[in-house]
């Protein structure tokens, strides 16, 4: 068997997962891990029997494929230098900080026949997975995704740190165009907001309503899906279905319908590898993998639109406030 070269680069909390998957992979060859942090490198190179490295342009000519897992500031610039050099991407989400940068990776890809893939795991989450031949025109939509506040990914608001998870899910699910975006959102731990809200109205009358913490007291990832013909509630975390149907004139009363409960049957699996095995199949066999750079660009476009609805709003409560106002116009009042 072949085996294709592969390197992480980055391999903070959520790279060394990616380096430990590889390195169980039977048509992989683990050939480094790259990190700033010289101590981190050597201690994840040892643990995985691989090599470190402190650069990661020093493996621009040794690997077929990549995952990158470094703070999403630096998403575009490494995903750019690995994809013009002929190597397939695993870039973990959200695929960069603008549409732009979003659209020259995308189109790098495009040109040179490339794997480009985004790391949005909750796809490959068996909970999701089992609804799918479920799933029947979702008219409203309900999401929370909290977690206890750490230092990780405070780079960036909360909105495209966890909300994006949900974001994807849902555009996925959705599948119609967006009309409207409400939001708002405040920073309270760190420079940027920590807790936010959205609510999204799309063209075929299903609306969304998503919710975002990262100082929470405790972790929820949950999403509600109400259809015409069931509720249902998807746990990510303990990867959990539930579905509540309603059965028309059950015998026991035939004045009322009933409504029957029933768990999903769900294939225990491990997103992360589902993951990591998705993209070296994707590899092989050259098929688009199932969360395409496209795929990332539509989620990074409706975060940023939420981010920016979030700083409008607090624009103008700050412009409505007292002292924020112009005296003269306060005394005309």
């Amino acid at each position: 068997m072949e085996k294709r070269k592969v390197a992480v680069v980055g391999v903070g909390h959520l790279g060394q997962y990616h380096a430990e998957k590889y390195s169980k992979l039977p048509n992989v060859d683990l050939v480094g891990v790259v990190d700033i942090d010289h101590e981190r490198a050597l201690e994840i190179a040892n643990r995985f029997g691989t090599m470190p490295f402190f650069d990661y342009l020093n493996l621009l000519e040794n690997v077929d494929a990549v995952s990158i897992a470094v703070p999403t500031r630096s998403h575009y610039k490494i995903a750019r230098d690995f994809l013009k050099n002929g190597i397939d991407v695993l870039l973990e989400k959200p695929i960069a900080t603008t549409v732009e940068e979003a659209n020259n990776l995308i189109e790098i890809a495009e040109n040179k026949d490339l794997i480009f893939q985004v790391g949005h795991i909750e796809r490959y989450n068996p909970a999701i997975v089992a609804v799918e031949g479920i799933l029947n025109n979702p008219l409203f939509v309900e999401s929370h995704r909290l977690s206890f506040f750490t230092q990780r990914s405070t780079d960036v608001d909360v909105v495209l740190d966890l909300m994006i998870h949900d974001i994807d899910i849902i555009l996925n699910l959705v599948k119609s165009e967006i009309e409207r975006i409400d939001a708002v959102g405040i920073p309270v731990l760190s420079q940027n907001v920590d807790i936010a809200n959205a609510r999204i109205t799309f063209a075929n009358g299903c609306t969304a309503n998503i919710t975002a913490s990262r100082i929470s007291e405790k972790n929820m990832r949950k999403i509600r899906i109400f259809q015409p013909d069931a509720y249902i509630s998807i746990d990510f975390a303990s990867k959990k279905v539930g579905i509540y149907n309603k059965i028309e004139n059950s015998g026991k009363n035939e004045c009322m319908p009933e409504i029957v409960f029933r768990n999903v049957e769900i294939n225990e699996k491990d997103s992360l590898e589902e993951e990591v095995k998705s993209f070296i199949d994707c590899v092989i066999t050259r098929k688009s993998p199932p969360v395409s750079g496209n795929d990332g660009k539509r989620a990074l476009l409706v975060a940023l639109k939420v981010v920016k609805q979030i700083k409008q709003r607090e624009k103008d409560i700050l412009t409505n406030l007292p002292q924020f106002q112009d005296p003269k116009s306060r005394s005309q009042k």
